[in-house]
């Protein structure tokens, strides 16, 4: 019966991807709060979610030794940043364009926007006062985790 082997063979190749796709969405499916991160060495005493408001809102602008705060955000479209901005700004990324358009007109500039977690990973681990945010799952030893919101969002990784 040369219909079996062929069979055998199509199952195998149906089922094995089927197996590898329900093992990574088990994987996506991790939750993970955000981790609001600075750089590695560099501590931040009794930050908060309102002291962190004020930061990406850009009205604090120093950090207590003096250091200029240089705060990044994602882009407007994650899921990520949509959290971040209601759970400490209390508006999506949208809402706050309004903001943004006004502040404009006062010489101010929104925080600056990277491409992606491992930009902003990248970007304050070398950069001197920058803080941002990235899924706790991505936090790794190249920056400093100064602060956790939990807010259940799926770990990208």
């Amino acid at each position: 019966m040369p219909f079996a082997p062929i069979l055998h063979r199509c199952f195998a190749a149906c089922l094995v991807p089927l197996l590898l796709g329900a093992a990574s969405l088990a994987d996506a499916t991790e939750l993970s709060g955000i981790a609001v991160i600075v750089a590695p060495g560099y501590t931040v005493r009794d930050l908060d979610k309102h002291e962190l408001a004020l930061i990406y809102k850009r009205k604090k602008r120093l950090w207590p030794d003096g250091r200029r705060i240089a705060p990044v955000n994602l882009p407007a479209g994650q899921n990520i940043r949509k959290a971040f901005s209601v759970a400490i700004l209390g508006r999506t990324p949208e809402e706050m364009d309004d903001y943004w358009r006004d502040q404009y007109f006062h010489g101010e500039l929104p925080p600056f926007v990277a491409s992606s977690e491992e930009a902003v990973i990248r970007l304050v681990a070398t950069t001197p006062g920058a803080i941002g945010y990235v899924p706790l799952c991505l936090a790794d030893k190249r920056v400093n985790v100064v602060l956790t919101i939990d807010d259940g969002l799926p770990c990208p990784r």
